[in-house]
């Protein structure tokens, strides 16, 4: 993974993120935001994997199906955010769709992806905090504005 700072001003930083082959996206992102100490970001990617699973979350099993994506696909569109768990650590939402050979499309929940052969990803810093906090009644953590 490389990385550059392109912009900051006002307690806003913009990174840009080029992942290598062989890397996993989610993970490689959860990383860089704690080594940065991103507390609160948008992101957006284009790219692609050489295979990769989405999820569609069931919200009466409060769990995600997970789709595997077992073949090369073009990451079409990846949009997300990030904000503080209730751990105290970064926690990445992001979606993706992803495109197939046939022309046909996956989306939902990124959930893993390796890249091949690169993901370009901006990621742009909030100047305040954000906190994710699991809903027991949803089985799912959400941007909380309250907390």
């Amino acid at each position: 993974m490389k990385s550059r700072l392109v912009n900051e001003i006002s307690g806003q930083r913009t990174f840009v993120i080029v992942l290598d082959p062989g890397e996993e996206a989610f993970a490689a992102l959860t990383d860089f935001a704690a080594d940065r100490k991103v507390n609160g970001a948008s992101l957006t990617a284009i790219g692609a994997f050489e295979r990769a699973t989405v999820g569609w979350f069931d919200p009466d099993a409060k769990t995600y199906r997970r789709i595997p994506v077992d073949e090369q696909c073009e990451v079409l569109s990846a949009i997300g955010d990030v904000a503080l768990g209730d751990d105290g650590k970064p926690s990445l939402h992001v979606h993706a769709v992803l495109g197939l050979s046939d022309g046909t499309t996956r989306g939902g929940h990124l959930l893993d992806g390796i890249v091949r052969p690169t993901l370009e990803v901006t990621l742009v810093e909030a100047p305040g905090h954000l906190r994710r906090s699991k809903r027991p009644g949803l089985g799912v953590a959400l941007i909380d504005l309250d907390a």
